[in-house]
């Protein structure tokens, strides 16, 4: 059976708990993480690494289902957001990587330094195998979508990922509810379990929350 994993807003009901006993969700040093109601907001927009985690066992065919939102910062040209699944282990201080672990992210960036990022908007998949070191596996353009992603710039994105073990498939549900979604194979992923789930930003402001908790 899947299991589904809501991202964030775990308890949220009890959310002091969540930092007065040590369970729950813990930010790196890197960013201003605060927890205002339903939401997760990420609010230093000049933070390169920030990353946000919790302890969530992954193991089988998994469900990571939340939503996110654009809040601002983007305005030089750059700024990116996304998830990392199936993480072995986490990290309390200043890391590229996060573990062993995927990061699966969205890319805005008018002028990359890196000759391997697509100009402008894209999809990334990075594969990380240590807090020192991440490299990209999957990059696809999604500028034919930009101007609707403008137009959409304050909504709040769903997201579902499906990551099916005995394949090492991850699939993404259109969040407009369009199409069937999209897969990418993530080499050298089949079978991979995990202990903990984080999302990350780099210089821009995000807010993450989860539609609905079931655990």
């Amino acid at each position: 059976m899947k299991k589904v994993l809501v991202l964030i807003a775990v308890l949220l009901t009890a959310a002091g708990l969540l930092f007065a006993d040590g369970h729950g969700f813990f930010g790196t040093p890197e960013g201003d993480w605060k927890l205002m109601g339903s939401r997760l907001y990420q609010q230093d927009d000049g933070a390169g690494r920030a990353k946000a985690w919790m302890m969530i066992p992954q193991s089988g065919p998994m469900i990571y289902e939340f939503t996110m939102r654009y809040e601002g910062g983007g305005e030089d040209g750059h700024g990116g957001a996304g998830i990392h699944i199936l993480a072995d282990s986490k990290t309390n201080g200043k890391s590229w990587g996060f573990g062993d672990s995927w990061l699966l992210w969205i890319n805005y960036d008018v002028d990359p330094a890196n000759p391997d990022t697509i100009r402008g908007l894209s999809a990334e998949a990075y594969r990380s195998t240590s807090n020192k070191k991440m490299e990209m596996v999957a990059s696809v353009s999604l500028n034919p979508y930009a101007g609707l992603f403008l137009e959409n710039i304050t909504a709040d994105i769903p997201v579902k990922l499906t990551f099916y073990p005995n394949r090492g498939r991850l699939v993404i549900a259109d969040p407009r509810g369009e199409t069937a979604g999209w897969f990418v194979d993530l080499p050298g992923a089949a079978g991979s379990t995990g202990s903990y789930v984080a999302v990350r930003t780099n210089g821009c402001e995000v807010s993450f929350t989860s539609p609905d908790v079931s655990l």
